[in-house]
């Protein structure tokens, strides 16, 4: 992956334009790996709660502490090598995840639980806001499209845990949640050489006195503050949406339906793959058509088939689910790239701060809702949660910055 043979100086727009699928495949399967392991987490629920004996309550506040962990940090992570990158960061992230995983194949009680959690959390805050940044070096001006790249390996990774796990831990136990360490060291190998190319392409781009070309907005302060607001409120209500899918519609499944764990983590993973294959089409379809229009569609465009799924047969559940899934997957990759246009020259704080609000946000919605379900029913936090898609009314409030802006 190291580059070889470059000329001493080159073409800077030809640098900055040039779309490089090698790196963005494979950061892209650094985040499936990534990704991966993280939804393990989720995946074995109904092993913990059976196996500790938790409430509701307590399996939202592990999804918390994970979320919170995975959250806080990544707005600083990324402020910090906007201006200082650290191209190595990558792999050492990883490190911790492979040390929480090795601690939550051991753990013997709550708050060891709890720690374990932590430390993945924490390489995912360094893991997320550099690799978007990786995503957009390689991008070659295709800013939808590496992102919806780089997320696809993040989704399909969240798609895949879930039925490892239901094939790897449920049948056997928790202690072999070591196995997905193994993963962790084939992702810090990959990022070790994802880190060489980033370390070369900075040089490169030193060398030859590149900068990106920056696009300047002709929008007030104000608006543009006002704007960020408005999609920190579609993530708020696509990832509480996503909380209750994610943490509990295995639970859902087998309280309204009578499954086994296995058939309910099969069903978990269909929802994910359709989250998968529906970030794809976000990103390039903003390239082309204007990113406003698919962050609405995407977020309100989902809201008739969530009000539906609490009072579908098993059947029609499934159905809905693939449909929720592919349509609500499209709007994270519109709504970052959307958000740096915004904010040009912070990619890394502002994929920090989306990634780590979207990740706070799955973590108080999975607390809150585990809360309602143990205090009503997980049926009744999908009556609940169906409503949220609504809020992507306010997308009209944003601007149409592709007309708004100019490349300097």
């Amino acid at each position: 992956m190291k580059t070889t043979n470059t000329p001493a100086v080159i073409d800077p727009k030809a640098l900055a334009q040039t779309t490089i699928y090698s790196i963005l495949f494979t950061i892209s399967f650094s985040h499936l790996l990534n990704d991966m392991m993280q939804s393990v987490i989720p995946s074995i629920y109904p092993l913990l709660k059976d196996s500790y004996h938790l409430s509701f309550t307590q399996i939202g506040l592990i999804t918390f502490t994970f979320q919170l962990t995975a959250s806080l940090l990544q707005p600083f992570v990324g402020h910090f090598t906007d201006k200082t990158p650290r191209p190595y960061s990558l792999a050492i992230g990883m490190g911790f995840t492979l040390t929480g995983l090795i601690s939550l194949s051991l753990a013997s009680n709550f708050i060891a639980i709890l720690v374990s959690v932590s430390l993945v959390g924490m390489g995912s805050s360094v893991f997320h806001p550099e690799s978007s940044r990786v995503a957009h070096l390689a991008s070659g001006g295709k800013k939808g499209l590496a992102q919806s790249i780089f997320q696809l390996g993040g989704n399909a990774g969240a798609a895949i845990g879930p039925l490892l796990a239901a094939l790897i831990v449920v049948p056997y136990g928790q202690f072999n949640i070591i196995w997905f360490g193994l993963v962790a060291i084939l992702a810090i190998v990959v990022l070790i050489k994802v880190g060489a190319w980033y370390k070369d392409h900075l040089e490169l781009r030193k060398k030859n006195k590149v900068a990106a070309p920056v696009a300047h907005l002709q929008l007030p302060r104000s608006r543009v503050i006002a704007s960020l607001a408005i999609l920190l409120v579609l993530i708020f209500s696509k990832y509480f949406y996503m909380a209750s899918m994610s943490s509990y519609f295995t639970f859902y499944l087998i309280d309204k339906f009578h499954l086994t764990v296995q058939q309910s983590q099969i069903h978990l993973f269909i929802f994910l793959a359709s989250v998968a294959a529906g970030t794809l089409l976000g990103g390039p379809l903003g390239d082309r058509f204007g990113r406003k229009y698919i962050i609405w569609i995407s977020i309100l465009g989902v809201a008739p088939f969530t009000l539906l799924l609490p009072y579908a047969n098993l059947f029609w559940t499934g159905v809905l689910s693939i449909v929720i899934g592919f349509i609500l997957a499209s709007a994270f990759s519109a709504i970052l790239v959307y958000a740096t246009e915004l904010v040009p020259g912070k990619v890394g704080m502002i994929a920090g701060l989306f990634f780590g609000f979207a990740f706070g946000m799955g973590g108080l919605g999975s607390a809150i809702l585990g809360k309602l379900a143990d205090m009503t029913s997980v049926g009744y936090v999908f009556k609940v949660c169906a409503f949220l898609p609504l809020l992507g009314i306010i997308t009209g409030f944003l601007p149409n910055i592709e007309q708004s802006k100019k490349t300097a």
